[in-house]
């Protein structure tokens, strides 16, 4: 199996995270999206169409978005599961991975930032206000979501789940950026539990093999 990452994406993280936990080996080939060695032809025509990161490839099959490679990997390797076979289970870990995954990312992501810099022109500080509005924006939905519906010490329980995998990511990217975060005690509790657990610790960025500080 290999993973197509780049240190500090948040999606290729979850699926870092996704695979540790399921104790499947891999080979990370980095892909520096600073570099934009994302749109190099060779690796949008060969690995991931989309021209993003990460792309997992396991053995004749590819993919190239982090939701539906971790649907994948929930569905091929299912132990230990991250999302709940239980019909309200499984929605409510959707619900909130979700959230994450399509309220709070796509808005911060580096395309977007970049973009926000060069084209429209704005200055480093309106784009890290730009940045911290949404953060917050998001983190407190997360943070009413966890008081209304989360439990234990994870954000469903005694075990990690795909809303895990979302979040911590996310929360990781937002302290890297400076963001405020203490108005969500909750989710940060999620987050310092996530720093004891060795899946989480072995999917951080500054484990990776193209980190750099």
């Amino acid at each position: 199996m290999q993973l197509y990452s780049f240190f500090n994406s948040s999606t290729s993280y979850r699926v870092r995270i996704a695979l540790a936990l399921k104790g499947l080996s891999f080979d990370t080939i980095p892909v520096n999206i600073r570099a934009g060695e994302h749109r190099a032809s060779a690796y949008v025509d060969e690995v991931n169409p989309s021209a993003a990161v990460p792309a997992l490839i396991d053995g004749d099959f590819s993919l190239g978005q982090s939701l539906a490679i971790l649907d994948y990997l929930d569905a091929k390797y299912p132990e230990p599961r991250l999302v709940p076979q239980a019909i309200e289970a499984r929605a409510r870990v959707l619900e909130l991975a979700m959230l994450v995954s399509c309220d709070m990312h796509p808005v911060n992501n580096l395309r977007i930032l970049k973009y926000l810099q060069g084209p429209l022109g704005l200055s480093a500080e309106q784009k890290n206000a730009w940045y911290r509005h949404w953060v917050a924006e998001g983190m407190a939905g997360v943070e009413r979501w966890l008081d209304k519906h989360g439990h234990g010490p994870w954000c469903f329980g005694d075990a990690p789940t795909l809303a895990d995998v979302c979040l911590i990511p996310q929360i990781a990217n937002a302290q890297r950026m400076g963001c405020d975060l203490s108005a969500y005690p909750r989710a940060m509790a999620v987050y310092a539990q996530a720093e004891t657990h060795p899946a989480f610790l072995a999917a951080a960025p500054n484990r990776q093999p193209d980190y750099t500080a």
